[in-house]
């Protein structure tokens, strides 16, 4: 069973930087596909990010050119790194694994497993 734990969030100001880690633990996540997925308040769940076993990597457009993915398979951990910080990327922060394909995965209902989240607030 995979167990799944971000941290890394908090307050900053717009413009500002932050990297979040996902630390796995129960199973070697470098054959899975590993996802970051956001949650602003009063909104749905969004992609954001993922990597492949391969580390080929997919962002979502407004986030392209300012974060990053990357994972660090001897510590089972992947990480989002996050420049010029917006408000509008204040939300919860999820990791999440799909254990049934390696590639890359933007799609939501694909992945099996999530962490608990962490907070991200970007102030103005």
């Amino acid at each position: 069973q995979v167990r799944l734990v971000e941290s890394g969030g908090g307050l900053v100001q717009a413009g500002g930087s932050l990297k979040l880690s996902c630390a796995a633990s129960g199973r070697t996540i470098s054959n899975y596909a590993m996802g970051w997925i956001r949650q602003a308040p009063g909104k749905e769940r969004e992609f954001v990010a993922c990597i492949s076993w391969r580390n080929t990597t997919e962002y979502e457009e407004s986030v392209k050119a300012r974060f990053t993915i990357s994972r660090d398979n001897a510590k089972n951990t992947v990480y989002l790194q996050m420049n010029d910080l917006k408000p509008d990327d204040t939300a919860v922060y999820f990791c999440a694994a799909d254990l049934d394909y390696p590639g890359v995965q933007d799609l939501l209902e694909e992945y099996d497993v999530w962490g608990q989240g962490t907070q991200v607030t970007v102030s103005s």
